[in-house]
């Protein structure tokens, strides 16, 4: 289960990632909630993983 719902949030980050570097300029607000989103499924992947490697 915390398998999937780590790749589930790689997914994320990897979506999030394209996002960022494609927004333009105007879309700064898009760029700072894209990026503050980013920062977190990082964390939580983060812990996800560490969580992962607990239980092996």
């Amino acid at each position: 289960m915390r398998q999937d719902e780590a790749r589930q949030v790689r997914a994320r980050i990897a979506e999030l990632e394209r996002n960022l570097t494609a927004a333009s300029a105007q879309n700064r607000q898009r760029r700072h909630e894209a990026g503050h989103e980013l920062r977190n499924a990082k964390f939580r992947l983060e812990r996800l993983e560490e969580c992962i490697a607990a239980m092996r």
